[in-house]
């Protein structure tokens, strides 16, 4: 949901830039349309039903989209984040330290605003709100801004086993909060249980949930601008997705893996196993044993389920970067909705928030996917940036901006 602004490849810091006219690059449509897809699928997640009452199996939509857009979505919030910190050339110096004080300014009117939202949702609420999550994402994203790729391509293989076993292992001690969707007053009355969830606990625990960041930051050093880039991005997708489903295959279906999971957990039994895969844990995943962490599945958050969704991730990225270079126009109702994803998010929570949705589910998805899709190319086209990203990106500025200005005079 990060609004991004696609620099020149290798563009310089700051400090080190000459004083010449700038040169505004076009965006990358792709990159715009692959955040569109990932709203659309939060949206189909939030309204459409998980499961299809004639099969009593999964929908598409919920095998497409289930733990998967949010993923695409952190990964893209990644790619945001090189891109306004540099982008193939990462900032140095007083420029580098104005974005990392431009992205905590980010993050806290991101936490801030989820909280407000998750306010005025029911006790039971009709979506998982990720925006509290998102804001922290950022946080933790913050000491990581200066790397390169590469650098960036190790830290998040490593978050990607390191943070689910840290999960299964502090699931144990840490408080849980009764509620899906922390509020402002839960962070005033229980603020370190509040903390827990969003790192540890919640739906989208963000301790996991780097991995996608700093794989999104890594691909978003690289020139995205080139073909072969593109589809190198899809094929390593393709293999990483596959390769961790074979994982999965192999040591749990085929080695007695499974056979650990139902004498660690033998109350939950195959149904209740396989419930988990298929659906994701009701609330969190069992810590009996270590073998749960082999398993894919929306919101296990395990290192097969990162490994999985962050190759179909950037599979999707590569596919339709591929595709813009010459169907930019025919996706332009994604684009343009990828350019306000934070826009269209919160407006989508607070509809959610009236209940409507639940007795004709398809035709209030095909409601909110249309007024967003409208309301996006409407605004794009008169405006640009959507109302909240201009909120955001002033404000991240202005803390930006402070810093480059004290910069000289503090080293004089």
């Amino acid at each position: 949901m990060v609004d991004i602004h696609h620099p020149a490849p290798g563009a310089r810091s700051a400090e080190e830039r000459p004083a010449l006219p700038q040169v505004r690059r076009r965006r990358l449509v792709g990159i715009d349309a692959a955040r569109g897809l990932a709203l659309v699928g939060m949206m189909s997640i939030h309204i459409l039903p998980a499961w299809n009452p004639e099969t009593y199996g999964p929908t598409l939509q919920w095998e497409l989209f289930a733990g998967r857009a949010a993923a695409l979505f952190a990964l893209l919030a990644g790619v945001g984040l090189a891109f306004t910190s540099g982008g193939r050339t990462p900032h140095r110096g007083p420029a580098m330290t104005g974005d990392r004080v431009g992205l905590l300014v980010r993050a806290v009117l991101i936490t801030v605003l989820g909280l407000l939202i998750n306010q005025v949702m029911p006790a039971d609420p009709p979506a998982y709100d990720i925006l509290v999550y998102y804001g922290v994402f950022f946080l933790l994203a913050i000491p990581f801004l200066h790397l390169p790729a590469r650098a960036l391509f190790a830290l998040a293989a490593v978050a990607a086993v390191v943070g689910p076993v840290l999960m299964q292992a502090l699931r144990g001690v840490l408080p849980t909060l009764e509620v899906y969707n922390p509020t402002l007053a839960d962070v005033l009355a229980d603020p370190g249980t509040v903390l827990a969830q969003v790192l540890f606990t919640g739906t989208y625990p963000a301790v996991p949930y780097l991995a996608y960041l700093l794989a999104g930051l890594a691909i978003g050093r690289l020139n995205l601008r080139a073909v072969r880039v593109q589809g190198r991005l899809l094929a390593a997708g393709l293999a990483l997705a596959v390769g961790a489903w074979l994982v999965y295959w192999v040591l749990v279906l085929q080695s007695g893996g499974y056979d650990q999971l139902m004498s660690s957990t033998p109350w939950l039994g195959e149904d209740g196993i396989d419930e988990i895969i298929v659906w994701g844990p009701d609330p969190v995943l069992p810590d009996t044993s270590w073998w749960w962490l082999l398993v894919p599945g929306p919101h296990t958050n395990t290192p097969v389920a990162i490994l999985q969704d962050l190759g179909a991730g950037a599979a999707v990225l590569g596919l339709l970067l591929l595709v813009a270079r010459r169907g930019g126009a025919w996706l332009l109702p994604l684009s343009a909705m990828g350019t306000m994803t934070l826009t269209l998010y919160s407006a989508h929570l607070l509809a959610l928030a009236a209940m409507l949705h639940y007795e004709v589910p398809l035709l209030w998805f095909l409601i909110h996917v249309a007024v967003a899709a409208l309301f996006a190319v409407a605004w794009h086209r008169s405006f640009g940036r959507g109302p909240l990203e201009r909120v955001m990106g002033r404000a991240a500025g202005t803390g930006r901006n402070l810093v480059l200005r004290t910069g000289p005079q503090q080293q004089a």
